[in-house]
């Protein structure tokens, strides 16, 4: 078939080579008959001018000048005769080399009808051989075929003898198929009632393990109360001080990124365990009780309302707030006017307390608010906050301590409690710090007094609640506190590290406890010694860049859990109220009363104070 399609090609080029031949052939012809049509017409034309020119030599000058004319003309004529003779001798040339072209493709012609007639050979050998190859492969096939035919027709007999054989055995196929496909139809029911019956199961199931997940669970939320509950009862008997942490919410001062971040978890079971991420590593601690940043006053007060009490019944309480500037303290104890902190709430408690034993008890309830600044107490309700008051023992001989010329106000109502508190916070020494917009400079004591008289018996009861906010611990290079402010801070750091010494001498059990370091220590002796309920609350911040002063904090806290004072002692007696008065801070005989002198100007560190609100306390007096 190549050699077919090869030899139609070559016949079609052949065909085209000869009509292109044909046309240059009459191309040619035609110009070459121009051509001599055109030198015979010049021929023609050439002996009259030569005459002319002959004739015209022996004429007038008219006649010269038809002459020279003629000669031009003759020139012309004759550059015309060459240029067509140079034409005729291109187009003989042409006509050359057209014969030669013609010569070449009769030779192409002749050697493609010679490898025609070659090809048409060959392909008829082929087809020759093709045709005895397909007669030969027929003639195999045919036996093939009729061997196989003879094959198939014997299975096929073979197929009909077992078809015969197995029509009984379809009919029990084809009715055991209807009744399975009956079956099928009905299994989605049966599957849908199968499912339901087993969700009603597995949900039953479910059921009763969540209900016995919710009862162990309250089982163990109750037993855990319990274990709390006589945990805390063994911890009043050894007269352990009891230790709270209250975490702060993230605040805008804060600030935003990576050191903002919250770095404190907390038990989902146990409100008693507080976990802090310091470095990357998990640390936790375990204290008495931690209230998250969404607690609020009142549920921490709740947590101490019961010592509180306990001071209307003759016993010494203590209740300090411990933390790094800017943890909260102040805002715990004592809060704001919308939302009070400690210190208010317990008075009012107080106060309800004893409206509801008034039938049967006289109460009299004393303020006293005091603060220490640079190692030197002052008077915060007193007419010269400035002067230095120093701590001595009572001269009745009880080793208590008092403090001669602390300022002391009756109050007897909530209103009484607010201008006392009011006159107080104006005296408290607060500074801007890096870390603290209003920063304590200072440790302040609010020193409440409980005397009550039993009318039926006598029985004469002083009990005393001293609520202490301590001034924040912190880094000098982290407060940027420089020139007095720097001194404040040394104190407040000394004075706090005096406080450790001291837990760390009452944990060890050491003979002796250096109290007399600080005069906050010295202060706190009563309340640190074993004759008092004493109970700490600890200050956090939550901010990833806080976790070195948080884990300070809660280490401390720790240490101070540990610390067995003893169990507090009631101080009730029968007698005499001036015999049996056993004041902590200071003896009732020498009690002064608030008087209503001028205030002197207020010293460097001061919040200076207005007289107006002296001039309101001094009825409570």
């Amino acid at each position: 078939q190549q050699k077919t399609d090869r030899l139609a090609e070559v016949e079609l080029r052949l065909k085209d080579c000869l009509a292109e031949k044909a046309q240059e052939e009459e191309r040619l012809s035609r110009r070459l008959r121009d051509s001599h049509e055109t030198i015979a017409s010049l021929r023609a034309q050439s002996p009259p001018i030569k005459y002319v020119i002959r004739t015209v030599e022996v004429e007038s000058s008219k006649t010269k000048q038809a002459l020279s004319e003629s000669q031009a003309r003759n020139q012309h004529l004759q550059e015309q005769v060459a240029m067509q003779r140079q034409v005729l001798k291109e187009m003989e040339q042409q006509l050359q080399s057209s014969h030669q072209l013609t010569a070449q493709l009769r030779a192409q012609i002749a050697m493609y009808e010679s490898e025609l007639e070659r090809a048409h050979g060959q392909m008829l050998e082929e087809m020759q051989s093709l045709e005895e190859d397909k007669n030969r492969a027929i003639e195999e096939a045919f036996a093939r075929a009729q061997v196989e035919m003879k094959a198939v027709h014997e299975n096929l007999a073979g197929v009909r003898t077992n078809l015969l054989t197995l029509q009984p055995a379809l009919r029990t196929l084809t009715s055991d198929y209807n009744g399975l496909k009956r079956q099928v139809r009905g299994f989605p029911l049966l599957l849908q009632e199968a499912l339901k019956s087993v969700k009603a199961e597995i949900g039953q199931a479910i059921e009763e393990v969540n209900s016995n997940n919710q009862e162990l669970l309250r089982k163990y939320r109750r037993e855990l109360q319990l274990r709390k509950k006589c945990h805390n009862e063994l911890v009043r008997l050894k007269g352990n001080i009891r230790v709270i942490a209250r975490v702060r919410p993230v605040t805008k001062e804060d600030g935003e990124g990576p050191d903002a971040t919250n770095a404190v978890t907390f038990d989902a079971d146990d409100d008693s365990i507080i976990h802090l991420l310091h470095k990357g590593k998990p640390v936790s601690f375990e204290l008495d009780k931690v209230f998250s940043p969404r607690a609020s006053q009142q549920d921490v007060f709740q947590e101490v309302q019961a010592l509180i009490t306990s001071c209307i019944d003759g016993f010494n309480v203590c209740i300090f707030a411990y933390g790094q500037t800017g943890a909260g303290k102040t805002y715990t104890m004592e809060g704001t006017p919308e939302n009070p902190g400690i210190n208010q709430r317990a008075l009012q408690l107080l106060f309800s307390e004893v409206q509801e034993k008034a039938s049967d008890w006289e109460y009299t309830i004393t303020v006293s608010a005091a603060e220490i600044y640079n190692e030197v107490l002052r008077d915060l309700l007193g007419q010269e906050p400035q002067e230095k008051l120093e701590i001595r023992l009572c001269p009745d001989g009880s080793g208590q301590l008092y403090v001669p010329g602390l300022t002391e106000f009756q109050v007897q109502s909530v209103d009484d409690i607010n201008k006392v508190f009011e006159f107080g916070h104006t005296n408290r020494t607060t500074e801007f710090t890096n870390l603290n917009e209003h920063s304590s400079r200072s440790h302040a004591l609010l020193i409440v007094t409980v005397r009550g008289v039993d009318c039926s018996t006598g029985l004469r009861t002083t009990g005393k609640l001293n609520l202490v906010d301590l001034a924040g611990s912190e880094r000098v290079g982290k407060s940027g506190a420089e020139g007095s402010r720097l001194r404040e801070a040394q104190h407040i750091n000394k004075s706090l590290s005096a406080l450790g010494d001291v837990i760390a001498a009452l944990r060890s059990r050491q003979g002796h406890v250096p109290f007399r370091n600080s005069k906050l220590t010295y202060l706190l002796q009563d309340s640190l010694s074993g004759d008092s309920k004493t109970l700490m609350v600890v200050q956090v911040s939550p901010v990833e860049k806080n976790t070195s002063e948080t884990l300070y904090s809660l280490k401390f806290a720790e240490r101070v859990r540990s610390v067995e004072l003893g169990p507090g002692s009631r101080r009730a007696e029968l007698g005499s109220w001036s015999s049996q008065e056993h004041l902590e801070w200071e003896p009732a005989c020498q009690t002064p009363q608030p008087s209503a002198r001028a205030h002197s100007a207020p010293g460097s560190g001061t919040t200076s104070r207005p007289g107006s609100i002296r001039r309101k306390l001094q009825p409570l007096a």
